[in-house]
């Protein structure tokens, strides 16, 4: 297989159990009276994870195709679940909670988001539906509307939570993946047409998305309002220069900023490692999605190729919009850094992602 995938995620992830440590500890001794409550968290579900990348590795991924209804119907069923007996945060990661949103479910003690896990349903689903059905993706009756009945369901689900940036993302993951299987460009852009005045009718719908969408233009002019997450990120990230300030010494993290051990860890890695640290993280990134592109493009068989271009896809939106947010580029949206940000469902889910990317790999001469 790819050793090269599986090195760069080792990496990041032993990594991100120091950033973890590092950006949480302060935090965790006033919230949960335990400075390592966030690293216990973390190192359990690492602890899963990692083994259960390295077994799905060895399974072979044609089989998956045959449980692609399976996978549809689950990531429905948790989105609906959530709706009814949801909670709006992780409980363990001080998640987002906005405006009585439910995205989380716990079994056990154990959180789960299921739009993680139904992000990859759906790819699974519309990567075997693509394969088996090529010579109908520039038709609309068999390639778009199925894909689009599949898409729509899976997004508007999430969208009831409510979580608009997530239910974007999911759109927009679905389109790029009928680009990928051929789908007709004229239709493409119809859909884009379609999605972007329906963005805007959702995004002015409600005060709070307004607000979000406008501050990270400039945060300064409500800096302790909504604001003031994005504020805190820019100090964190331009105090620490090229360098760094060294591991541990990051100043944000002293109850300046929230979510600092998650969706905001990007900030505490530059503060404590500067621009050259948060550089090398990027190219870690950029070189996982890379080699999955490449093998994308050398497997031949076509639901492999889809499956391996879906995962790198995923992986790598989910990296910029993490960091475009952390920046100023993007508004807010909640999503955590594969592999570093603390959060157990996420880590899980593209931890078997990169098992799965891992086992298509064997099957390509690189």
């Amino acid at each position: 297989m790819d050793f090269s995938i599986l090195m760069v995620v080792t990496i990041l992830c032993a990594f991100g159990l120091v950033m973890v440590f590092s950006a949480s500890y302060y935090y965790a001794i006033h919230t949960q009276g335990d400075g390592f409550f966030y690293l216990k968290k973390q190192l359990v579900y690492m602890a899963v994870g990692y083994p259960l990348m390295l077994i799905v590795s060895r399974v072979n991924y044609r089989y998956l195709d045959r449980l692609r209804f399976l996978f549809l119907l689950v990531s429905v069923a948790l989105l609906i679940m959530v709706l009814f007996i949801g909670s709006s945060g992780s409980g363990d990661t001080g998640g987002a909670t906005l405006n009585g949103a439910r995205r989380w479910l716990r079994f056990a003690g154990i959180s789960i988001q299921p739009s993680e896990v139904a992000k990859f349903g759906m790819i699974f689903f519309m990567c075997s539906y693509m394969a088996r059905h090529k010579d109908d993706m520039r038709t609309f009756t068999l390639g778009l509307a199925p894909m689009l009945l599949v898409i729509g369901i899976i997004a508007g689900l999430i969208m009831l939570q409510p979580n608009m940036s997530m239910a974007v993302i999911v759109a927009g993951i679905g389109a790029i993946l009928l680009y990928v299987g051929g789908m007709d460009e004229r239709y493409i852009i119809a859909v884009g047409v379609v999605a972007v005045v329906l963005f805007i009718v959702l995004a002015t719908s409600a005060s709070y998305r307004l607000a979000r969408l406008t501050s990270f233009r400039d945060p300064f002019k409500d800096p302790q309002g909504d604001g003031y997450q994005l504020v805190q990120s820019f100090y964190a990230i331009g105090s620490g220069g090229w360098f760094g300030k060294g591991l541990g010494n990051s100043y944000q993290k002293l109850l300046y900023m929230t979510y600092g051990e998650s969706d905001f860890i990007f900030a505490i890695v530059c503060e404590e490692f500067g621009m050259v640290g948060g550089a090398i993280v990027i190219l870690l990134y950029a070189w996982i999605v890379y080699r999955g592109m490449r093998i994308a493009m050398k497997c031949r068989n076509r639901y492999g190729s889809l499956m391996a271009a879906g995962i790198s896809i995923v992986f790598g939106l989910q990296v910029f919009i993490n960091i475009a947010v952390v920046t100023g580029l993007a508004p807010t949206t909640g999503q955590p850094l594969p592999f570093i940000s603390a959060g157990g469902s996420s880590l899980l889910v593209f931890m078997v992602s990169m098992g799965i990317l891992l086992n298509i790999s064997r099957d390509v001469v690189i």
